[in-house]
């Protein structure tokens, strides 16, 4: 069964008059591993992101939709706390609460979050 992101990347093979074969050539991997990724069944490398916008030039719009695809299409999320010099707690206290959360209350964090970034 096709993955938000498996759908993403076949509609941006067709768009692009491409096979799976043409694909999985400039991603320098075989067929089976391109059509494992789409179909779910192995996690997209991450260096791909950056490799996929680049080599069919995705503008803004397209970058969001398939970063998009890619978080719906995740079942797990790494984070490096190293990274952080503060909110660490808040990372951690956050991932803990979220399965506990309803629509609502994360459709209302999700809208705070997006006007805070706006004001970036």
């Amino acid at each position: 069964m096709l993955t938000p992101l498996g759908k993403y990347l076949r509609k941006l093979r067709i768009d692009k008059g491409e096979i799976l074969k043409d694909m999985s050539d400039k991603l320098e991997v075989t067929v089976s591993f391109l059509s494992a990724v789409e179909n779910g069944k192995k996690k997209m490398p991450s260096e791909w992101n950056q490799k996929i916008c680049d080599l069919y030039k995705l503008d803004d719009i397209q970058k969001k939709d398939f970063s998009e695809a890619i978080a719906t299409s995740e079942e797990k999320i790494e984070m490096n706390l190293k990274e952080l010099s503060f909110g660490k707690d808040f990372a951690v206290a956050f991932a803990r609460e979220l399965p506990k959360m309803n629509e609502k209350q994360i459709n209302s964090i999700a809208k705070k979050f997006e006007e805070i970034l706006s004001k970036r």
